[in-house]
């Protein structure tokens, strides 16, 4: 099943989600921001793109400068601040089994589907 982590005041999210649409492909749709992700959600979605978390996070979000720039953090941390402020997360994620990418530029997604 592919899913799309999806916020919809995101124009590359909302860009995303056109192109799974178009596809004609049965998709699922989490408003991440809404539905909050697990840690060990987040994980298994990082592990899929193949990526350090820190590769996921969303480093102009204010949070982000105000609470964690600068500093010296684990994984777990960074997954965990994340977890916190679904805000930091890149987006849109697809996930189509055992890969993933973050749709930036959106026509990688097209690479999974």
């Amino acid at each position: 099943m592919i899913k799309i982590y999806h916020n919809p005041r995101c124009s590359k999210s909302r860009q995303g989600l056109a192109i799974l649409e178009a596809s004609g492909k049965t998709f699922e749709t989490v408003k991440y921001l809404e539905d909050k992700l697990s840690a060990s959600e987040l994980e298994v979605i990082i592990s899929k793109l193949g990526i350090k978390p820190l590769d996921l996070v969303r480093k102009n979000e204010a949070i982000w400068k105000s609470d964690f720039k600068g500093k010296t953090l684990s994984d777990k941390e960074i997954i965990a601040a994340m977890v916190s402020n679904p805000k930091l997360i890149e987006r849109p994620i697809v996930v189509n089994d055992s890969k993933a990418v973050i749709g930036r530029p959106s026509e990688l997604i097209s690479e999974i589907i």
